[in-house]
């Protein structure tokens, strides 16, 4: 078995993927954003549809305050929107994807309160559903806001595919809510059963992270760095960063810059304190990390011009009016391997490039970047390389 479950996949064998999601509250025709007919991965999987049954099937009570946290990509409060729900996301994307499926649905804006990880959570709780994310520092952050807005009634209940529920998942609920449980496993998922304690002594939220960069890494070097919970390798430099910051260009001439899936910023800042001249927009789809970005270029007091931007890539720049794009592309969309996200920003920056800008792109020499970008931009040079990794450029000609 590859990374998608069986419910991720198309529903017949001709490969037409069933976008219909049936539920106690109705039929919801549902999609992942931005849409794509080559994709063949659904916008939910069985542990949405083992939460919704349970809470069906035992009546859970929905008239409160009713939050949902880590919606893949808004099929849980698609489903229970007559009951009015909070989303709290950290992914631009399920925003987007959310918006479309409720429009689609004919809910009326304002039904559901669309909220990110960044927003102050709501003062109370009477339901919390949760979806356990990849990060487990993503969970710990949200559960500690959340925690207060928690009362002796409040019913929590966690849903996720088995492979994504470990022992220290079951740890964290039970340190942050109070006594755990797991439920039997249904198609491969499973749902977790929190009860508040009123009396539970929190720690306090570690979030966000701090630390301070090597000695090796060029004009960073040594310098701080800033984390959110949820921010790819948040408690150190990830090895691929590293290897990209030893081989930057250099920033002279290229004046409009992109930090693309901008991370923590470190990258843009680099750039940023090589070259005060530079203009460095940083973007990314996820909330945690562009704040992240934010908090770093100021925590180095980098003299030139930012941006801070949370979207879909390069969406909202300008054609041509780039000259420089630098980017570390994620090769996962949550549990499934994928490289949808990595062309769609090769394509992006190709849009952006002024004629003569350059992508400059790191990644694990297996995932063959290099075929793609001779694919869009008719080039591609190997500028650096060791065994696992390679840096490549391109240039929009």
């Amino acid at each position: 078995m590859n990374d998608r479950s069986m419910s991720d996949r198309s529903s017949n064998d001709r490969g037409v993927r069933d976008d219909r999601m049936t539920t106690p509250w109705g039929e919801h025709v549902l999609s992942r954003f931005p849409e794509d007919p080559r994709d063949r991965l659904r916008a939910w999987d069985a542990s949405d549809e083992y939460l919704l049954g349970h809470l069906a099937e035992r009546e859970v009570p929905l008239d409160g305050t009713v939050v949902v946290v880590g919606d893949r990509w808004g099929a849980l409060v698609t489903a229970l929107a007559a009951h009015r729900p909070v989303q709290i996301t950290d992914s631009h994307l399920t925003r987007e994807a959310t918006r479309a499926n409720l429009e689609r649905g004919g809910v009326a804006p304002g039904s559901v309160r669309l909220l990110t990880t960044q927003d102050p959570p709501p003062e109370r709780v009477d339901v919390l559903l949760v979806r356990v994310p990849k990060s487990l520092a993503l969970l710990e952050d949200q559960l500690l806001r959340l925690a207060p807005a928690l009362h002796g009634g409040t019913v929590v209940v966690g849903t996720g595919m088995v492979k994504e529920i470990h022992t220290s998942t079951l740890r964290l609920f039970e340190r942050i809510v109070g006594p755990t449980r797991t439920s039997l496993a249904v198609k491969k998922a499973r749902l977790i059963f929190s009860e508040p304690d009123p009396a539970l002594k929190r720690p306090a939220n570690p979030w966000p992270l701090g630390y301070r960069l090597p000695d090796d890494v060029g004009p960073l070097s040594g310098r701080p760095v800033v984390n959110h919970a949820g921010v790819f390798c948040a408690d150190r430099l990830d090895i691929g960063t590293r290897f990209f910051l030893r081989h930057l260009p250099d920033p002279g001439g290229f004046r409009r810059v992109v930090d693309l899936g901008c991370g923590n910023g470190v990258v843009g800042t680099a750039v940023a304190l090589a070259d005060p001249d530079a203009e460095v927009l940083f973007t990314d789809e996820s909330f945690q990390a562009v704040a992240s970005a934010e908090a770093t270029y100021r925590a180095n007091e980098a003299a030139g011009r930012a941006q801070f931007r949370v979207g879909d890539g390069l969406a909202g720049v300008p054609d041509g009016g780039v000259d420089l794009v630098l980017n570390n592309p994620p090769f996962h969309s949550h549990q499934a391997t994928t490289d949808a996200t990595a062309y769609r920003m090769f394509t992006g920056a190709r849009r952006a490039l002024r004629p003569g800008g350059e992508l400059w792109v790191v990644g694990n020499r297996h995932l063959g970047y290099h075929v793609k970008l001779r694919r869009l931009f008719g080039n591609s040079h190997l500028v650096a390389g060791d065994r696992k990794f390679v840096v490549l450029k391109a240039v929009r000609e």
